[in-house]
């Protein structure tokens, strides 16, 4: 029998592996040459447009499908090749710190090569485009043999052409606002990149916002430059309903009294008071061989001024501020539809309206509690129903495979 000669069709791993290096450096030239791919070019129409064009291709090539470079385009190899290729190039994403912006300026070889911003790179979109030519006409060719045993292939290979499709051609129409909001006021208005104002077909009203926040800690600073102490292993006293003693750096510490929302009702005393100034207060005994002293201590806040306890001459006993434990945005989401929605907003709880997800993005973080303002982020993305219907069909793919690797095992055990 003849050996079959290197770049002889039927070409195997080892030519797939090659063309696709070579692609590699092809996008690693353009990203040299041109700088990062501007995604934004492909904003809809266009998007569909190429789209359109990349599925027509598919389909036209079934006419060559006996030929010998069919077979390669459309095996299996060069899919696990390309695939493969794309994993190590998410993984350098990955392991490389990421810039929002795929227009900054270079400044050294990685950023160069556009590991910084991957997936606007050359070599990341060429493979991309590569892998859905390459797995759209494997799923096409596979597609032609109508056998039921071949569902987990076509639900699986279906489901990750599309999810790849949609996700990607999809990303150039994701669109993204930060909104502002008064509590008490109707906001629709924002602004792009530009720093030009868009009234968008939304409106957020913020009714209320709540914020819960952790028992803050205690500290010893020194009075002078305001370090905490010991200034190069920093000591702090987590305050704590069933911890009330310790040690902090060289004191014992005892927590006689603690208040969360406390008021100061005297030059030095604090009482229970709920009332949108209110802040955290402790009564504290520090002791040591050398000394003894107790008193109030608070990290106060905007309406309400702070109180430390001097130890000595040296040093005194301070409340850092709360750390915010969850924050909520009560709104009311008007649509030009008519539509009118009440929601509670939390981090990592966002509303979805139509083709708009709706997060908690932030708040005044000097306030703290007493902000008066909630800020929003609006994320327009009129494929995301398309990508996790692909993500559902994927799923599917995989446990029919699972189900049908389960039955063949247990056929096999049977004989």
């Amino acid at each position: 029998m003849k050996k079959r000669q290197f770049w002889q069709f039927p070409w195997g791993f080892k030519e797939s592996l090659l063309i696709v290096i070579g692609v590699l450096i092809m996008g690693y030239a353009l990203q040299l040459s041109l700088g990062s791919f501007n995604y934004y070019l492909l904003v809809s129409p266009i998007n569909i447009i190429l789209g359109g064009t990349l599925i027509l291709c598919i389909l036209l090539l079934q006419f060559t499908r006996k030929s010998s470079f069919y077979r390669w385009l459309s095996g299996s190899t060069l899919a696990s090749c390309l695939i493969g290729v794309l994993l190590v190039l998410t993984l350098l994403m990955g392991l490389t710190p990421q810039t929002s912006s795929p227009y900054s300026i270079p400044h050294n070889l990685a950023s160069q090569l556009g590991l910084d911003r991957m997936t606007s790179s050359w070599p990341f979109v060429m493979t991309y485009l590569f892998l859905l030519l390459s797995l759209g006409t494997l799923i096409a060719r596979r597609l032609r043999k109508r056998v039921l045993q071949d569902w987990a292939f076509h639900l699986t290979h279906i489901g990750l052409w599309l999810f790849l499709f949609f996700a990607g051609f999809g990303a150039a129409d994701i669109t993204r606002y930060i909104m502002y909001v008064q509590e008490g006021q109707v906001e629709w208005r924002v602004y792009d990149a530009q720093g030009e104002m868009l009234e968008l077909p939304l409106a957020i009203q913020l009714n209320d916002f709540i914020m819960e926040e952790y028992p803050p800690k205690l500290a010893i600073i020194d009075r002078k430059t305001g370090a905490i102490q010991p200034e190069n292993n920093p000591d702090l006293f987590q305050l704590d309903s069933l911890r009330n003693r310790g040690k902090l750096w060289r004191y014992d510490i005892s927590v006689e009294k603690y208040i969360h929302e406390a008021v100061r009702n005297s030059d030095s005393t604090y009482a229970q008071v709920f009332m949108p100034g209110a802040s955290p207060a402790a009564l504290v005994s520090l002791t040591n061989q050398d000394t003894f002293t107790q008193g109030w201590v608070s990290g106060g806040n905007r309406a309400q001024l702070y109180m430390s306890l001097p130890i000595d001459s040296t040093y005194a006993l301070v409340m850092t501020q709360p750390e915010p434990k969850s924050f909520i945005s009560k709104i009311d989401l008007f649509t030009e539809q008519g539509k009118e929605i009440a929601y509670e907003l939390k981090v990592n709880s966002p509303l979805r309206v139509g083709d708009w997800s709706i997060y908690q993005y932030g708040y005044d973080n000097e306030a703290g509690k007493m902000s008066t303002y909630s800020s929003f982020e609006l994320v327009y993305d009129p494929w995301l129903p398309w990508v996790i219907g692909s993500i559902y069909i994927l799923g599917i793919g995989c446990v029919v495979m699972l189900f049908q690797g389960y039955n063949k095992k247990k056929k096999g055990t049977k004989k």
